[in-house]
């Protein structure tokens, strides 16, 4: 659930913005914390319920695959709701939240969060547009396995990250996420080895620039089209 109107253009949330009132309410309702970068605030399995409104700050969510590796399902930025579904259903956490820069956010108990739904309905609608939301982005990362190949999954994610995570310079577009490659295959759903070589694919085409702190889109348009991605689509 976006909790600013800044955040949810940044991230094209779909759902309409909370009133100023419920966006209130709703930061009154945690106990705020502050942490550096790599610090867990929410882990897989463990059977705990609080929510947590990231306020400022990135964070990446992560599961644990069954041949031990880490799958980076997500990326979340001040705005975000996360943990919500442990809130609602009472279920063991199914994935780990860790921040990926200092982060700011507060910590929400699921009584005062369900009170809170029932007094502001319009709040209500909106988690259920975030839900939404979520289970439209995975599925399209399901579509992207089976549809196409490595260097245009690579593409279409990198041009999405460009859309939530990337700030526009002179030089092209900057996505300030410090990923590393394990974590960038799982999250393309292929073998490190071929992400390693679509990567080296697009910058030869000239299409992105990588170090080992972010990633530089120096032609999103031929970035979209390396992804058969429809530019009009956002």
């Amino acid at each position: 659930m976006s909790a600013s109107v800044q955040a949810r253009r940044s991230t094209h949330h779909s759902a309409r913005p909370l009133t100023p009132s419920a966006r209130t309410a709703l930061f009154d309702l945690g106990v705020r914390r502050q942490v550096d970068a790599g610090q867990i605030v929410i882990h897989e399995g463990f059977r705990e319920s609080h929510l947590v409104l990231l306020e400022e700050g990135l964070t990446k969510v992560t599961a644990n695959l069954p041949d031990g590796r880490t799958a980076l399902l997500a990326l979340r930025i001040g705005g975000d709701l996360v943990g919500e579904m442990s809130a609602l259903n009472g279920e063991p956490r199914s994935a780990t939240i860790t921040t990926c820069r200092p982060t700011r956010y507060s910590v929400i108990r699921p009584d005062r969060f369900k009170l809170f739904l029932r007094n502001h309905p319009d709040a209500a609608l909106e988690l259920a547009a975030m839900v939404s939301d979520r289970l439209r982005w995975s599925n399209r990362r399901r579509i992207d396995f089976t549809g196409y190949g490595v260097k245009e999954r690579v593409a279409r994610v990198i041009a999405e990250m460009c859309r939530t995570h990337g700030r526009q310079q002179r030089d092209g577009v900057v996505i300030d996420v410090r990923l590393t490659q394990p974590e960038l295959a799982t999250i393309c759903g292929a073998a490190e080895t071929s992400v390693h070589k679509a990567l080296r694919e697009l910058r030869g085409d000239g299409l992105v620039e990588t170090d080992y702190r972010r990633i530089t889109v120096r032609d999103l348009p031929g970035l979209q089209k390396a992804g058969k991605l429809d530019p009009a689509a956002g």
